[in-house]
């Protein structure tokens, strides 16, 4: 038994296989896919356009579906769920953060970090959310509203909206990209912090080797398989990777 298996996935994929469009039109989206994500890791996945980055992330986090194969979050497998079993694992196990903020514009910072909560009738654990507020820095922030913040400031509400519910896994699709690279240097940071002190699991797809350089691996995605994996990786080892793609 190798030492990675013998750590808890809090995520992953078995021979996943998403295909679009039929005949002369269908495209593989995933090509047999078998990926597991360690609980308590910042892991990225990278590729170029099309290679089926989002499309797996879309899948493990249960809004998408496979054509075959499976994915699971925990020790539940996704397909054994129905529509309203899936949305409360959705709620209660899965964080998002996107590119777009999402935050509810008539809604204070506070708010919108415990909308998630409050909309699957939780109170939450008040010691925990506190902690979240305080490590990303919006204390003097939490009765301002999303056009009352700057861009960074916005994308911490959701970061911290992500882990309030404290779900096994935060999936982050592109949170850096509508950000200057300093305030997308503090968020990244500050994911990197959740996985090392709060001990969060994050999965996160990105196109930019300084955001990956945050993680603790990048999986390489080329044409829907996985092509290459980086432990520690570093910005200049993931571009050089990422150049190789157009050879």
């Amino acid at each position: 038994m190798t030492e990675q298996s013998t750590v808890t996935a809090a995520a992953g994929a078995v021979d996943a296989i998403k295909v679009y469009g039929t005949g002369d039109s269908e495209v593989r989206a995933l090509d047999g896919i078998t990926v597991s994500f360690e609980a308590g890791r910042f892991s990225a996945i990278m590729g170029p356009s099309g290679s089926g980055k989002s499309t797996l992330m879309h899948c493990l986090a249960g809004l998408d579906s496979l054509s075959s194969g499976a994915v699971f979050i925990g020790e539940t497998y996704l397909a054994s769920l129905n529509d309203k079993q899936l949305t409360e694992l959705r709620r209660t196990n899965v964080g998002f953060i996107f590119q777009a903020y999402n935050l509810i514009p008539t809604l204070t910072a506070y708010e919108n970090i415990t909308l998630p909560l409050l909309l699957g009738g939780s109170k939450g654990d008040d010691e925990w959310i506190d902690r979240v507020i305080t490590a990303v820095g919006l204390r003097d922030r939490l009765k301002h509203r999303p056009s009352e913040l700057s861009g960074g400031q916005q994308q911490r509400v959701a970061v911290a909206r992500a882990l309030a519910s404290k779900p096994t896994i935060i999936f982050a699709d592109e949170p850096t990209g509508n950000l200057d690279s300093r305030a997308g240097a503090e968020i990244l940071e500050f994911m990197r912090r959740a996985v090392r002190e709060f001990g969060q699991t994050i999965v996160m797809v990105t196109h930019d080797p300084v955001a990956a350089s945050y993680a603790d691996r990048v999986i390489f995605l080329a044409d829907g398989r996985i092509v290459d994996e980086m432990q520690q990786p570093t910005a200049e080892r993931v571009l050089d990777r990422m150049k190789r793609f157009g050879e």
